[in-house]
C-alpha cells in the first residue's frame, strides 16, 4: 500500500467491513449525547486496528480519540454518530416508521461518523506501508444535533495539536466546501407564574403561557430589525396542560442564528432582552436556561482545492438502474422545485436538473456563500486548518433532516457517497503527510482568516454536557 492508488483500491477491497458498521448504526439510532451503542462500535473497530483509544474526551461519555502512530504532522478526522428524533424510517423509497415517533438518521451521520473513520484506517495502513512519519487521529463526537459536542471537545483542547483536520457530510453532490455558516445560540426560556381557576378567578393568576406568547409576539416584531441572514425561530415546549387552568410554568425554545459571532451576540441580547420584557408585563419570573450553541465554520480553501485534485484521481461516482428508480420514487415525494433550488443555490448546469443522483466531481461551489444551516464542526474550524467536504449520499430533491435521507442512509446510494468521501479525504491527507507545503499554506490562509474575525467567546466552565449512564461500557 504505498501509493494513492494503493490507498483507492484498499477502501474498494474493504468497503463490506465499513459498511456493515454504518447499517450497524442506522439500525440502532442513538440520540444526541446518549450514541452508547455507536461509539463503542466504532471505538472497539478502531482498537483492532491498532489505534489507542482515549474515552470520555470533553466529559462526555460518548466521545472518545482514536490514536496511531508518532510526532508531526498530526491529521485529524471527525466523525458523527448520533440520530435525530422522531425521524424513524424502514428501509425502503416510501415514508413509513419503523418505530412510531422514534429517532431516525435523517441527517446520515451513520455514513458521516463511519466515513470519516475509513478514511483515518486507510491513512494509518498507508502510513504504516510506507513508514511515513507522522499521527492520524479520528475523534468520536457525540451530539452534533442540537448538543454541540465538539464545544466541550475543543474547550477541553482536544483538537489543539492538530496541523490539519477532515469532516465530511452527506448530501445531494459531489464538492468540497469554501462556504461558511450561520453560527447559532440555542435558549429555553421558561417562566414561572402562579396558578388560578381560569374562569372562576382569573384575576387570581399570573399566567407564563401570557409570557411565553408576549415574548414570541415580540421576537416576531424583531424580525424587522435583523439583517437579512439572520435567523430566529422556536417552539412553544411547554404550554400548560389544561385551558381552564393558569399555566403556573411554560416555555418557549428559541435558535437564533447569524453568519457573524459579533452579530449573534448582539441579537441574542436583544432576544434576552425581549424575554425579560415578557416577565415584566405578566408577572412572572423567567428562567433562561442555555441548551448549545455553534460558530460559524471557517473552511480552508487550500484544503478543498487539494480535496477536488484528489476527486479527480478517484473519478465519478457510477450508479446502477435500480439506484436511480430508488432515488426518483424518493424524489417523487418531495415538492416540485426542490431540484431547481440546488441547481440555482450552487451554480449547477441546468441540464442536471431532471437527474436524480449526481455521480459527478465538481470543485468547490459555495465560495463567498453562507449555508443557512448551523454546525458545531466551526469549533473545530477555528483550531486548525479545516476541510469539509459534501458526498452524494442522497438524491437531489431530498429535503435536510427528513425521512427520505434516512432511507437513503441505508441503501447503496448513501453506502458508495461515503466511500468517496473516504477515499477523497485519505488520499488529500497523504498529500498533507509527504508535502510539508501544503500545510504551511492551508495554515498561513487560517492563521489570516482567524485574525479577520471576531474572536469566539470560551464556553463558560459552569456549561457542562448532560450525563447518561453508559449501558454497554
Amino acid at each position: 500500500m504505498k501509493t494513492k492508488q494503493d490507498i483507492i483500491q484498499w477502501l474498494d477491497e474493504n468497503a463490506a467491513n465499513f459498511v456493515a458498521i454504518s447499517d450497524e448504526i442506522w439500525a440502532h439510532p442513538e440520540v444526541k449525547f446518549q450514541e452508547f451503542r455507536a461509539s463503542k462500535l466504532q471505538a472497539d473497530f478502531l482498537e483492532e486496528e491498532g489505534f489507542a483509544i482515549t474515552w470520555d474526551v470533553g466529559g462526555m461519555n460518548t466521545a472518545f480519540s482514536a490514536e496511531w502512530g508518532e510526532g508531526k504532522p498530526v491529521i485529524g478526522f471527525a466523525g458523527e454518530y448520533d440520530a435525530l428524533p422522531g425521524l424513524s424510517q424502514k428501509d425502503q423509497p416510501t415514508q413509513e416508521p419503523a418505530e412510531h415517533d422514534g429517532p431516525g438518521h435523517g441527517c446520515g451521520h451513520n455514513l458521516l461518523g463511519t466515513g470519516c473513520l475509513a478514511a483515518a484506517v486507510a491513512v494509518k495502513r498507508w502510513l504504516d506501508a510506507t513508514g511515513t512519519p507522522g499521527t492520524v487521529r479520528y475523534y468520536g463526537c457525540p451530539a452534533e444535533e442540537g448538543g454541540s459536542g465538539k464545544a466541550y471537545m475543543a474547550r477541553d483542547g482536544a483538537f489543539d495539536d492538530l496541523d490539519a483536520a477532515f469532516n465530511y457530510h452527506p448530501g445531494p453532490i459531489n464538492s468540497p466546501s469554501k462556504g461558511s455558516n450561520l453560527a447559532v445560540k440555542s435558549y429555553r426560556f421558561r417562566f414561572t407564574g402562579v396558578t388560578a381557576h381560569a374562569a372562576a378567578s382569573p384575576h387570581m393568576g399570573r399566567s407564563a403561557l401570557d409570557a411565553v406568547e408576549l415574548m414570541n409576539v415580540g421576537v416576531n416584531f424583531l424580525r424587522e430589525h435583523v439583517t437579512e441572514k439572520v435567523r430566529l425561530h422556536y417552539v412553544i415546549s411547554d404550554g400548560g396542560d389544561v385551558p381552564n387552568v393558569v399555566p403556573a410554568e411554560a416555555e418557549t425554545w428559541h435558535y437564533i442564528r447569524s453568519p457573524r459571532l459579533d452579530e449573534l451576540e448582539l441579537v441574542t441580547e436583544r432576544v434576552r432582552k425581549i424575554a425579560q420584557g415578557a416577565a415584566l408585563m405578566t408577572e412572572t419570573s423567567l428562567q433562561e436556561i442555555y441548551v448549545s450553541d455553534s460558530v460559524n465554520v471557517l473552511n480552508n480553501h487550500y484544503l478543498a482545492d487539494l480535496q477536488y485534485e484528489a476527486m479527480k484521481v478517484i473519478g465519478p461516482i457510477e450508479y446502477t438502474e435500480e439506484e436511480i428508480a430508488y432515488a426518483e420514487e424518493i424524489n417523487a415525494a418531495y415538492p416540485k422545485g426542490a431540484v431547481e433550488k440546488l441547481v440555482s443555490q450552487m451554480g449547477l448546469p441546468r441540464e442536471v436538473e431532471n437527474r436524480p443522483l449526481l455521480g459527478e466531481n465538481y470543485p468547490a461551489l459555495d465560495e463567498g456563500k453562507v449555508s443557512p444551516g448551523s454546525t458545531d464542526v466551526g469549533f473545530l474550524s477555528w483550531r486548525t486548518p479545516l476541510s469539509m467536504l459534501w458526498t452524494t449520499c442522497h438524491p437531489t430533491g431530498t429535503s435536510g433532516h427528513s425521512w427520505g435521507i434516512v432511507a437513503s442512509s441505508v441503501h447503496t446510494i448513501g453506502h458508495k457517497g461515503m466511500m468517496h468521501a473516504a477515499k477523497i479525504m485519505a488520499v488529500t491527507a497523504a498529500d498533507l503527510y509527504t508535502d510539508p507545503g501544503h500545510l504551511r499554506k492551508a495554515r498561513a490562509e487560517f492563521d489570516e482568516a482567524v485574525a479577520s474575525q471576531p474572536s469566539i467567546p470560551p464556553r463558560p466552565s459552569h456549561i457542562v454536557p448532560p450525563q447518561y449512564e453508559n449501558p454497554v461500557r
